[in-house]
């Protein structure tokens, strides 16, 4: 194939923030992307379900979460019991809003399963119904039947704009593309030409459904820029025919219920203030009121003066506008403030320049409280708008945080910018993974980064083992099993996961960390989101390195989900490896529940419920003995490698010292579990977390240090005499030892068998410790990974043995090396 030699260059956003060190932004901190993704049913609202058993009959359910098209429910009468719950499609399930049985003769029947708890039906209903919300009739009927809201501003809808520039004018737009929620608008007239065509998010205040213009007393016309491409006539035309398909082209209005509310200011014309220009947000410059139009919108201009200017930098604002400082808020923050052209000087004094002009400053009062709570750190990376060229969306890097304002390096634009100022709320902000969920091209950085699969060298050079890049490649053009078709048109469907603080945390996770964790994550993509969650718990732990070995996939186990390759770090060494998440919204409930009694903490901790008041496990009134009894699972010290492959376990040592040789990545087998026993550890310790402290040593030096030792004791030769036939496994060739100590081996040691290796030792002055291997199942390739460190702490072996028993071993890598390794 001529291509075949040529990478092809494909950004991802794993590798990226790996290469820089940097974090993402929580997806929690983009309210109006948390927004966009709701679907107009809300918790606790009520409907009527048809029962499975009988579809004739139907019950009251209550809305327990929603993700998508897809309702949590739960048949009332329940409480808070969750076992019950269940998943159902707006699209294909027989829902109806409260009084519609009534309303169309059908029956409302207790289901079997509830018959014990509610034994008078119609006093029930009366108690359970009284002032209870239904869902909307118009969601779960006709054409906006399951469709997320934001789905209904199709293109060829029409909106009304206000003009942000010239005065509190409006014209129509028509929708040229929705993605996610943020729209590309062409003002009606203009439908040749995208030359004045505007990219604004649905939430934003200036956008309204047709019509809201004359209801609010507003002029409908072109805005001043478009105006003299046609004639006044040619206009009203426009207007007249906008007017007779206007319920062919209208969207719902509701769809604009959770905008913000636009509150009364208290401006007056002439204050001065320090703003930023929406148009050309990089620098703070002192402003002017110019003008006053009624108790909600006012009028700003950049402060210039020069007297040839032809052109002024103005726009319209509200109370919460953006960018509007009170005078001095730059230097009390230790920002620069911009000079206006034509300043004399090059140090701005507000006390002087008020003097000068004759004004006077705003008052802090006329100015939104400013908050520092949201999520945001300094070289975190999000997605962000190019405000020169809006069709970019470009990679963001917060550089500098000061109240509610972000300053953020836009990399790979066409053309270089300076350091955007965003407001925390800017609608011009998203989360990593908002492009690519929602089909948008990303602009990469100048250094795009290349997608290989990776190939790490281990003990065993004939196997290769998969990176999670490898895997996720092979996902993607696999076919779903049934119990995973509930996508939702591949774009976010994970409910919003909430960490409820309050509930048990487990001997593996530190509470007080624990406590620390936002409220909520997500909603979004099920693998981003759960990707998010499960890293914030391995942070949280008290050795991250062994949280992400319970988390990580066993490779036996049935294939149901997506891997992700998630690390930790912990006392100067990185871990990696690949956990198993699922892909979609059905599933994230059940995930999340066995994630938290993996983790044996509490199976509430973290998941799509909130826990308000009680815990429905009732984890606080438990002993953590008891409760490690109840939830848990003893991890036994094992070190043998479970049936079925490697674990994918991955340890990066730091960068070594220069008089010392690198150190090569190696694995850590992942312990096998025994499910008969219980930890009776005091639940919440950091003890018992088992041997997740590897080889500190290299193997270069260790191998040394016992070669020494070697040649102090040489030994006569000696052939295998093996008198133990447990199990009858086939038994490698006789292994011939030369006088010495050089070891010959005719078989390859990484097709040895357990009892092999038990021969092999039984062969030596460690026989007593064959048991300890029979009984942990240490076959070849586990016996080659075996450390000092290792041994010691999972065998429970002094130093002595220990190093005799590593003597033998190391015998057998070198063997392994200068015989089978080429």
């Amino acid at each position: 194939d001529a291509g075949s030699s040529v990478e092809e260059m494909e950004f991802n956003w794993d590798e990226y923030l790996e290469d820089t060190g940097a974090t993402a932004a929580p997806h929690g901190s983009f309210k109006h992307v948390d927004t966009s993704l709701q679907n107009g049913f809300a918790p606790g609202m009520k409907l009527e379900v048809a029962v499975k058993s009988d579809q004739n009959t139907y019950w009251v359910a209550t809305i327990i979460t929603t993700c998508g098209q897809l309702l949590l429910l739960r048949y009332d009468g329940y409480g808070e019991d969750r076992k019950a719950d269940f998943w159902c499609d707006i699209m294909t399930a027989d829902l109806h809003p409260i009084g519609w049985c009534e309303q169309n003769k059908k029956i409302l029947k207790v289901p079997e399963g509830l018959k014990d708890k509610i034994p008078d039906q119609e006093e029930f209903l009366q108690r359970e119904l009284k002032g209870a919300c239904s869902a909307p009739a118009n969601l779960l009927e006709g054409l906006h039947r399951g469709k997320n809201p934001l789905d209904l501003i199709a293109p060829g809808s029409r909106l009304e704009l206000q003009n942000v520039r010239d005065s509190l004018e409006a014209w129509i737009v028509n929708v040229v593309e929705n993605v996610g929620g943020r729209l590309k608008l062409r003002y009606e007239g203009l439908e040749d030409s995208d030359r004045f065509d505007q990219w604004i998010f649905y939430l934003d205040p200036f956008l309204h459904q047709v019509g809201w213009a004359a209801q609010h007393g507003y002029s409908l016309q072109p805005p001043s820029a478009i105006r003299s491409l046609k004639s006044e006539a040619d206009w009203q035309e426009i207007l007249k025919k906008v007017k007779e398909e206007e319920e062919e082209s209208s969207v719902p209005t509701d769809l604009f219920k959770d905008k913000p509310v636009i509150g009364v200011h208290s401006f007056s014309e002439g204050m001065k203030l320090e703003a930023v220009d929406p148009m050309a947000p990089f620098v703070i410059s002192p402003a002017t009121v110019l003008k006053v139009y009624n108790e909600k919108y006012f009028m700003i201009e950049i402060d210039d003066l020069r007297p040839e200017r032809t052109t002024s930098q103005s726009y319209i604002c509200h109370v919460n506008s953006a960018g509007i400082f009170p005078v001095q808020w730059s230097l009390k923050n230790g920002l620069h403030l911009s000079p206006p052209p034509g300043y004399p000087g090059q140090d701005f004094d507000w006390a002087d320049y008020l003097k000068q002009c004759g004004a006077e400053a705003a008052p802090q009062s006329c100015f939104p409280s400013l908050t520092s709570d949201h999520g945001f750190k300094e070289n975190m990376k999000l997605e962000a708008v190019n405000p020169v060229d809006p069709e970019e969306v470009c990679i963001a890097t917060v550089t500098k945080l000061k109240d509610s304002y972000l300053w953020l390096q836009l990399e790979g634009s066409k053309k270089p910018v300076p350091d955007c100022i965003v407001s925390v709320e800017s609608m011009n902000i998203f989360p990593v993974g908002w492009c690519e969920t929602n089909g948008y091209q990303l602009r990469p950085p100048r250094k795009a980064i290349v997608n290989k699969q990776k190939k790490i060298a281990v003990v065993q050079p004939e196997k290769q083992i998969l990176s999670s890049r490898t895997v996720h490649d092979g996902l993607k053009n696999q076919e779903l099993n049934s119990s995973d078709s509930v996508v939702i048109n591949g774009k976010y469907c994970c409910p919003k996961i909430y960490f409820n603080h309050r509930c048990f945390s487990g001997p593996y996770l530190n509470k007080g960390r624990i406590a620390e964790l936002p409220q909520s994550v997500g909603p979004g993509n099920c693998v981003l989101v759960l990707k998010e969650v499960l890293t914030l718990l391995i942070n949280a732990a008290y050795k991250p390195s062994r949280v992400l070995r319970e988390l990580q996939l066993d490779e036996e186990a049935a294939w149901h989900g997506h891997g992700e390759t998630l690390k930790a770090k912990y006392k100067g060494k990185s871990y990696r490896a690949t956990v198993e998440v699922v892909r979609t919204a059905d599933r994230v409930a059940d995930f999340c529940r066995k994630t938290c009694i993996k983790l044996e903490c509490c199976p509430n901790l973290f998941g799509p419920q909130m826990v308000l008041d009680k815990c429905s496990e009732n984890c606080s009134v438990l002993t953590k003995t008891k409760y490690t009894h109840y939830y848990g699972k003893r991890k036994n010290k094992r070190i043998g490698r479970p049936p079925g492959g490697h674990s994918n376990l991955e340890v990066a040592m730091k960068k070594p010292n220069k008089r010392r040789k690198r150190r090569k990545h190696f694995f850590v087998h992942k312990k096998k579990r025994s499910s008969t026993s219980v930890d009776n550890t005091p639940a919440g310790s950091p003890q018992g977390s088992g041997g997740e402290e590897e080889d500190d040593q290299d193997e270069s030096e260790l191998s040394h240090s016992l070669a020494q030792d070697r040649d102090k004791r040489k030994r006569k030769l000696r052939t295998f005499s093996f008198s133990d036939d447990e199990n009858k496994p086939p038994s490698p060739k006789d292994i011939k030892m030369e006088v010495a100590e050089k070891l010959q081996l005719d078989s390859n040691p990484l097709e040895w068998s357990v009892a092999d290796v038990v021969r092999f030792l039984k062969s030596t002055d460690c026989a007593p410790l064959a048991r300890i291997f029979l009984d942990q199942e240490i076959d070849g390739q586990a016996l080659l990974l075996l450390t000092l460190p290792t041994v010691q702490e999972c065998m429970d072996l002094k130093l002595g043995p220990a190093i005799k028993l590593c003597h033998h071993i190391e015998r057998v890598k070198l063997a392994f090396y200068q015989q089978f390794a080429n």
